[in-house]
């Protein structure tokens, strides 16, 4: 009977989860201390907090219902300051109430705000004439036992090996609770990560946007000016036409007319222009939907190395480079992000300007040193013509990379830039978005001759 009580105290303890299943509790204790056979009125757990100086009692009411928890300071009474004090020295303690020092209990604890009147601890019940409080050390707390009388050493026994039971299940119970916090924990660390990278990433696209926007007013005041002076020798050539209409010289109006279509046609084709920079710089800023769409990778290589090189030399007046391309023409349009890889070849564009430039402020190279950046493009198509790769090469002469941080430059958050230049995270995005298009991003470099950084792409 005794081991079988036992096992129902581990079994019951250890099934809880939560602060609501501990009211189950003084229930159990008041149930196991019935069936083993040991005399009392009422009894309780005492979880004792010493981080914060706090009792957690869980009292039953005679009738063996759970009080729910009081919650008491170390030094709320007397009864109190010398529980903790037997606790500490892990040994039993009594005490012995008459009727007044029972009354004189619930009155601290009323006053305390722990119980709103004597029936919520008492019930119907008259208060007991004399009672007997046994506490019964274990890990956590106290195991409190009153009886009408002291309790016998067998009896007491008893109520030690209820006592020690509980304490292994309970400490079960504390060790879900650690997990269950942890992993709380865990779970807003992780989503408070994700909402960081998503600012972060969205910080990277709009700093490689705003190196760029200097070269993107640059390369729309092209076409514009192509628009504005085109439109004007095209209103001079209207009034002429009248003219010569007045004369009644129709082969100078059809003349002046074929000359008016193609000023109408370049102005077409420059406003286009204008306008596909435009949905270019808006397809980088705003968030990728991550579908993919045939593109020509020639053009997109293009458009971002003009794009990037513009917006540098805008930016920074002393910037000296060159750039040049050699593309595949039989190059294929390969389903991709667009905009993601649009941000992969801005950003090692991007880098491998600011290389070149950065050798050249260095003083190191050459007086015959001549800065330039190579973008190619190449097609491998496997035998039978089923599939193939793309490599989009980036080449910069620049200073090229240390051996000892070269394995490091795809890790988020590491740059050589100087703080303030650059979040560490283009070459990480850049890397998983490659990943993500099931290609590979390679570096090959030397130092004191510069580096290529190649995008492989199945097709």
């Amino acid at each position: 009977m005794r081991q079988a009580s036992l096992d129902r105290i581990r079994a019951d303890i250890s099934s809880m989860r939560n602060a609501d299943d501990l009211d189950r509790i003084t229930p159990l204790i008041f149930k196991e201390l019935t069936v083993l056979g040991v005399p009392f009125i009422r009894c309780g757990v005492f979880i004792i907090n010493e981080k914060q100086e706090l009792v957690e009692a869980y009292l039953s009411s005679p009738d063996g219902n759970s009080l729910g928890v009081l919650r008491l300071p170390y030094s709320a009474s007397e009864l109190t300051i010398q529980t903790v004090e037997a606790w500490r020295k892990d040994v039993v303690y009594r005490q012995h109430w008459n009727k007044e020092d029972f009354i004189q209990w619930i009155n601290q604890l009323m006053e305390q705000d722990q119980i709103q009147d004597s029936s919520t601890y008492q019930g119907t019940a008259a208060p007991p004439e004399s009672l007997d409080l046994h506490f019964v050390p274990f890990k956590q707390g106290m195991l409190y036992v009153g009886a009408v009388n002291p309790l016998e050493e067998n009896e007491l026994e008893l109520v030690q090996a209820l006592a020690k039971a509980f304490s292994i299940a309970y400490a079960r119970y504390e060790d879900f609770v650690k997990l269950e916090s942890a992993k709380a924990e865990v779970e807003s660390a992780m989503k408070e990560l994700k909402a960081t990278q998503s600012q972060l990433i969205q910080a990277e696209k709009m700093a490689s946007l705003g190196e760029l926007t200097a070269g993107i007013a640059h390369e729309i005041q092209n076409p514009l000016n192509f628009v504005n002076n085109f439109s004007e020798v095209s209103a001079e050539l209207v009034d002429e036409m009248n003219e010569e209409l007045e004369k009644g010289d129709l082969e100078e109006v059809k003349y002046i007319a074929s000359e008016l279509k193609e000023n109408l046609s370049k102005i077409n084709h420059h406003g286009k222009r204008a306008g596909s920079i435009v949905r270019g710089m808006l397809e980088h800023s705003r968030k990728s939907e991550g579908k993919k769409e045939l593109t020509d990778l020639n053009q997109l290589a293009d458009e971002c190395l003009r794009l990037s090189f513009h917006g540098l030399r805008a930016k920074d007046k002393t910037f000296q480079a060159d750039f040049k391309t050699d593309f595949d023409p039989n190059l294929p349009k390969l389903e991709v992000v667009s905009q993601d890889i649009g941000r992969v070849l801005l950003n090692l564009i991007n880098n491998a300007f600011y290389a070149v430039n950065e050798r050249v402020k260095s003083g190191t190279a050459k007086q015959d040193y001549l800065p330039i950046v190579t973008v190619s493009s190449t097609y491998s198509p496997l035998a039978g013509g089923q599939g193939g790769s793309i490599e989009i090469s980036v080449k910069d002469n620049g200073p090229g990379i240390p051996a000892s941080i070269k394995d490091k430059i795809f890790q988020p958050f590491f740059t050589t830039k100087p703080t303030g230049s650059g979040t560490g995270l283009g070459l990480s995005l850049s890397y998983d978005i490659v990943k993500a298009h099931g290609g590979e991003l390679n570096v090959e470099t030397k130092e004191n001759e510069g580096t290529e950084f190649t995008v492989h792409l199945p097709t």
